[in-house]
């Protein structure tokens, strides 16, 4: 073999890249001679013909459409770097490209364009190619490149795949090696993300997808995990994230269910995620390993579903409702952003927010009288006090209850993608756009409510576009020149002090000043007077046909914890506990988990006192007995243990009849009355 073929020489890089690296480029190189590829030699440039390239182009055209959106906003992080983005099919053909005019030009002496091969066979070790073959993120820096001609190239490329974990294509950013950036390979994989991530939302549209992490804070980012799950408890797609998570193949994984990978049912997860407020809940894996879930499907929700029989089947009966149908995103739906889309059976409004505390009621009667006046809402709160449950609360008792409601997380979209999510893109933007552009979620909020929560987390510069649109009331879609008319009712939220983001430059005031129309606050759970009533209502929720008690010991651990996790972590306790009870009817110390425990061991400071009474709750809190609580109801009349259950209360309370009413949930008249009828 000739020198211009001989075996491939170690590559030298002044990148400090790990071994890894260096064993691609180095097997690369070696498949390269193996091929009898020459160095020096011009290659073959000729791309496909007009004809050919418009088969190819068809062929992949859902690619194109999915991935052509989230080109133009990856080459927006990379403009005037001397770079461009790339896209081909599972062969290594470009289909479509997008970057700097200049360097365009450069690129197109070595067929850096539509209808090129960049296969290693035609083109040697590059990243597109040799992606292919290693179907991993793929680095080539300059002379690692086999062919001398490409050695001014810098190419980062991610392979994308479907669900099933097949080749679809291959995203690239290719630059001038001078331009050589350590992040632009990120920014690279996360944009492949997006794409296989949408790719199978649109796969799996009526089946249920399940997004998950080992961090619940992950879920609704581009680091969750998703797995399609059909309705018998098939595992039947997972997007890439899945199967990092979980460390299994593709293959691997389909030959799991729901049940025998995770230890849930269907069943039990559309009971969990009826509610278009539900949080993520914990599953776990047969290895012990924990993750939290979050449940989205649009098929009907079953009002019961047993447990698959021996055959793997499962019985489902319709309720007749239905959850809310997926909208059409930007093609890159990395937020957590449910849509209600108008619906005709009974929401919950403000009045059933009411459950006894004073502050919470003051809230909801400031909100009342603005109520209709297009006067924008503004709820401040710690996390998990319930602002995007009032704002749903308040679409359903406004004018505009059967519009749609749209909740965009600002917190959980990147500040890539949030402009695209928020206004969308229109019809002829750009090559290969979807056809009718798609809708952004202001768009899609039209005639009805927008709540933008954690506003606080919203980027500087998208901020001004925010105001101009809740000014000029004028969409105005990414790559569009006409603007759309909306009418959209605003809600806000955030957890952060805005006034103090203002001084630090990082929040605009004009936009403070149009958004805070009426801010409330919602207190905090340490703060509130109606933590049993609450726990009621969570519990009457989670098991309506079991009548679950409290142990004296838990309320009283309850009562004196400071939930630092506020509501969300309540219901979160709660729930865990309904099913660590199984059959049982009191909820005891053992039903709660090891942390609540280790957290909940210092006092809470007090809250304060309600202007007036609580609204009157059924009592709850278990009597001190020995008995079974079912011994006890079977032997006990129930008036004697509710009795019982007060003085204890009491007693506990120090005899202040204020407290021992919080605790129980209860006003101070029923506590006074039935002592008082107790000692005649």
């Amino acid at each position: 073999m000739s020198g211009l073929h001989a075996a491939p020489r170690p590559i030298a890089s002044a990148l400090n890249l790990p071994p890894t690296h260096v064993d691609t480029i180095e097997q690369s190189h070696e498949r390269c001679a193996a091929l009898g590829l020459s160095r020096i030699e011009r290659p073959d440039h000729s791309p496909l013909g007009r004809l050919e390239l418009s088969l190819v182009r068809e062929r992949n055209r859902r690619l194109h459409n999915h991935a052509a959106p989230v080109m133009e906003m990856l080459h927006e992080q990379i403009v005037d770097s001397q770079s461009m983005v790339v896209l081909t099919d599972a062969t290594g053909t470009v289909i479509h490209s997008t970057g700097d005019d200049d360097f365009l030009a450069r690129a197109s002496k070595v067929a850096l364009r539509p209808g090129a091969n960049w296969a290693e066979q035609n083109k040697g070790t590059n990243a597109i190619g040799t992606a292919l073959i290693a179907e991993v993120p793929t680095l080539v820096h300059a002379d690692e490149h086999y062919m001398h001609a490409n050695h001014f190239l810098t190419c980062s490329a991610a392979p994308i795949l479907d669900p099933r974990g097949n080749m679809l294509g291959v995203l690239d950013v290719t630059g001038d090696q001078r331009s050589y950036h350590q992040h632009t390979m990120a920014l690279v994989k996360m944009s492949a993300r997006m794409i296989e991530n949408h790719w199978l939302t649109d796969d799996y549209r009526h089946v249920m997808r399940l997004h998950f992490h080992g961090r619940v804070e992950f879920i609704g980012t581009l680091m969750e995990g998703i797995l399609a799950i059909s309705p018998d408890g098939k595992i039947v797609g997972a997007n890439r994230g899945a199967l990092e998570q979980l460390a299994l193949s593709g293959a691997a994984l389909r030959m799991h269910t729901l049940t025998t990978l995770l230890g849930t049912t269907v069943g039990a997860l559309v009971d969990a995620f009826r509610s278009p407020v539900a949080t993520p809940v914990p599953v776990h894996m047969n290895n012990g390993r924990q993750f939290h879930v979050h449940a989205r499907f649009n098929w009907p929700v079953w009002s019961s579903i047993s447990d698959a029989a021996a055959d793997g089947g499962v019985q489902m009966r319709s309720s007749g409702a239905m959850v809310e149908a997926a909208v059409a995103a930007v093609g890159v739906s990395a937020a957590r952003s449910n849509v209600d889309a108008p619906r005709t059976e009974r929401r919950a409004g403000l009045a059933q927010l009411l459950t006894g505390d004073a502050q919470v009621a003051a809230v909801i009667e400031k909100i009342r009288r603005v109520l209709n006046r297009d006067i924008p809402i503004l709820i401040l709160g710690e996390t998990g006090t319930g602002k995007e449950l009032l704002a749903r609360a308040i679409h359903c008792d406004s004018e505009r209850a059967k519009q749609p409601f749209v909740a965009v997380n600002c917190a959980s979209i990147p500040e890539t993608l949030i402009e695209a999510e928020l206004f969308g893109y229109e019809e002829g933007a750009f090559t290969g756009a979807r056809r009718k552009g798609a809708v952004g979620k202001i768009v899609q909020a039209n005639g009805g409510t927008l709540f933008l929560d954690e506003i606080g987390d919203m980027p500087v510069v998208l901020q001004a576009h925010l105001l101009r649109v809740l000014q000029e009331r004028q969409v105005t879609p990414l790559g569009a020149a006409k603007s759309v008319a909306v009418d959209v009712s605003i809600i806000c939220a955030t957890h952060r002090n805005l006034r103090e983001m203002i001084e630090h430059k990082q929040f605009r005031e004009d936009l403070f000043y149009r958004l805070n129309g009426l801010a409330v606050r919602l207190p905090a759970l340490r703060e509130r007077s109606d933590l049993m009533a609450l726990v009621r209502r969570i519990l009457d929720r989670e098991a309506p046909s079991r009548h679950l008690l409290l142990a004296p010991d838990v309320a009283e651990r309850f009562a004196r914890y400071a939930w630092p996790g506020n509501v969300r972590q309540l219901f979160n306790v709660l729930r865990t506990a309904v099913v660590m009870a199984g059959n049982d009817t009191l909820i005891a110390r053992e039903h709660l988990s090891d942390d609540f425990l280790a957290d909940s061991g210092s006092p809470a400071p007090q809250a304060p006192l309600p202007s007036s009474p609580p609204a009157p709750a059924q009592l709850f809190v278990a009597p001190p007995a020995a008995l079974p609580a079912a011994a006890a109801a079977s032997t006990r009349p129930l008036e004697e243990l509710e009795i019982e259950a007060i003085q204890r209360a009491v007693e506990l309370a120090g005899g202040n009849i204020s407290k021992a009413s919080k605790r129980l949930g209860v006003s101070r008249n029923t506590i006074y009355r039935k002592l008082r009828w107790n000692t005649r």
